[in-house]
Formats: C-alpha cells, sequence, structure tokens
C-alpha cells in the first residue's frame, strides 16, 4: 500500500489530469463518486494541514508578501476585480456570482504537495494557502452578499461562513490531534500522505464531472466557451500574481501556481451540491484547469529553466 502511495506522490500531476477525463468519459463513476466530495475536501484539507514543517513554516511566514499581502490578493482583491469584470462584459449576474465565488475560494489544498512534485517552493504554498483559509470564513460569505442580487441561491452569507468555519475548523483541529498524538507516523510517512491527498483529489475530479457528459452532449458551444472561460482566469491569475510576487521564478512560479488554482471544492461542499445550474457548471469547468494545470506546468517550467 505505502509504495502504491509513494507511486502515486510520484505521479501526482499525471493522475489528477486523468481524474477529470475519468469523470467525463465514464459517468456512472462520476455519479458514484459526486456524493463522497465533501468528505474528498476534508480530507485533503486534513492532509495538506498534517504535512506542516513547522520550521520551514515559519521561515516562510517571515516574508509577510507570502504570508499577508498575497494571501489577501488572491481571496479577497481578485474576486472582486474578475467578478465585476465578467459582470460589466457579460451583464449576466449569475455568470458573475460563479466566477467571484470560485475566485474567492482559497488556493487549492493540494498546492503544496504539488509545489513538491513540481520542485518549487511547498513550504510558501502551504504557508499562502493557510493564511487565505484564515480569511475564507469572512471574505467568501461577503463576495456572496455583494454579487447575489437577483440571484436565486439558497444559503445566505451567515450560513456559509459557519459551514466554511466548521469544515475548516475540523480539519484543522484533527490535524492537531493527529499530529498530537502520532507525530512521529506522520513525520516518517510524509510522502505516503501526501499520495493520499493525491487519491483524495483524484476520487473528487472524478465525482465533479458527475453530468458533465450530458452537458458537453446538450451544449457544447456553452461548455467550451466556460471551459475556456475558466482556463483564461487560472492562466490570467497565475501569470499575474507570479509576475508581482518578489523574488527568484521559483518563488514566482510557486505563487503563480497558488494563486491560478483554487480550492473551489471547500466552497462547494459548504454551499450544498445542489446549487445552479450555472454556479454548478463554472465549478465543474474549474476542476479542468486545476487538475490538468500541474501536468501543464511539468512540461513547461524545465523548458523555461524554471525548476
Amino acid at each position: 500500500m505505502l509504495s502504491f502511495l509513494y507511486w502515486l506522490t510520484k505521479k501526482g500531476p499525471t493522475v489528477l489530469a486523468l481524474g477529470c477525463g475519468v469523470g467525463i468519459f465514464l459517468p456512472t463513476a462520476a455519479t458514484y463518486m459526486r456524493p463522497m466530495m465533501p468528505m474528498m475536501v476534508f480530507i485533503f484539507v486534513l492532509g495538506t494541514l498534517l504535512r506542516v514543517d513547522n520550521k520551514k513554516i515559519i521561515e516562510a511566514a517571515k516574508n509577510i508578501h507570502t504570508s499577508i499581502v498575497f494571501p489577501l490578493i488572491f481571496v479577497v482583491a481578485c474576486p472582486y476585480i474578475l467578478g465585476w469584470t465578467i459582470k460589466l462584459l457579460s451583464r449576466n449576474d449569475e455568470l458573475a456570482l460563479a466566477v467571484a465565488l470560485a475566485v474567492a475560494a482559497p488556493p487549492a489544498s493540494g498546492n503544496s504537495a504539488v509545489a513538491r512534485m513540481l520542485k518549487l517552493a511547498p513550504s510558501v504554498a502551504l504557508v499562502s494557502t493557510l493564511c487565505s483559509m484564515v480569511l475564507i470564513p469572512v471574505s467568501a460569505p461577503l463576495i456572496l452578499y455583494f454579487f447575489k442580487n437577483h440571484v436565486d441561491i439558497a444559503i445566505n452569507p451567515i450560513d456559509l461562513a459557519i459551514r466554511l468555519a466548521i469544515l475548516i475548523g475540523s480539519a484543522e483541529g484533527a490535524a492537531l490531534l493527529i499530529r498530537r498524538f502520532a507525530f512521529n507516523f506522520v513525520s516518517q510517512h510524509g510522502i505516503a500522505i501526501d499520495g493520499v491527498v493525491i487519491s483524495a483529489l483524484f476520487i473528487f475530479a472524478v465525482g465533479t464531472m458527475a453530468g458533465m457528459q450530458e452537458l458537453i452532449l446538450h451544449d457544447p458551444g456553452l461548455v467550451l466557451a466556460v471551459i475556456l472561460l475558466v482556463y483564461g482566469i487560472n492562466l490570467v491569475m497565475q501569470l499575474s500574481c507570479g509576475f508581482l510576487f518578489p523574488g527568484w521564478p521559483q518563488l514566482k512560479a510557486t505563487i503563480g501556481l497558488t494563486a491560478g488554482n483554487r480550492n473551489v471544492g471547500l466552497l462547494w461542499s459548504a454551499l450544498g451540491l445542489s446549487i445552479s445550474p450555472t454556479l454548478l457548471l463554472v465549478f465543474a469547468c474549474s476542476q479542468l484547469p486545476i487538475h490538468t494545470m500541474p501536468r501543464i506546468l511539468q512540461y513547461v517550467l524545465p523548458r523555461l529553466k524554471i525548476t
């Protein structure tokens, strides 16, 4: 079992990319795994927290750009900028809400594991992710409050804040207990924990594609447009935040990865899986760049001599 988890970690970017493909081409598997999504979110958030290296985290946290400035840019500034941009360009309130919420999500919990696989700076990715997650129970409900005008959505901002606090808080509490009573085990099997995170991300990716094959067959033009939109947003986030971050190329690439790949599943789980069709389509399509960009970066970064 451990050897399989080590193999998963080594092949992580490829495994993540395959998850979306499996969900699209095997819709029965996607439907079966859809109810597992909230549990998978808990597992990969927990796995990320278990991989905290206190010494490296403290060192990375001393950089104010990593611990304060860019987390605020990720989950406070960017959702408003992109949400209002989409609203002005499309005149579609529901699409603007969907994009703003997707960008309001914290960086993906698996980014530190992916950064480790890509030979970037996992501690920087982890600090930015953890600091962003602290803001989410406040920042994401505010996004919902400001952008939900004229959009019929069941959950209110206060309920969303409570759900996010419970989800993140329970994962942090479990991580503290496990590290307190099984510290040696966690220290000795860090790569295996990364493998568990990759497994959870794979199952989550498959589940997010439930209904996607039917949508593609029913309205391929709409799905293609949304896919191009979310890839464009991911790329813009990576390039702009990576360019703005001060430091050497590996740090810029790490922040770019962290900015582009967001844990949309965290907000998806907190909002509930039964959301409006537009939110569902944007959230589902957002998984494609999240799970394929690591594989693309694995090919591109060495050729740019960044890793």
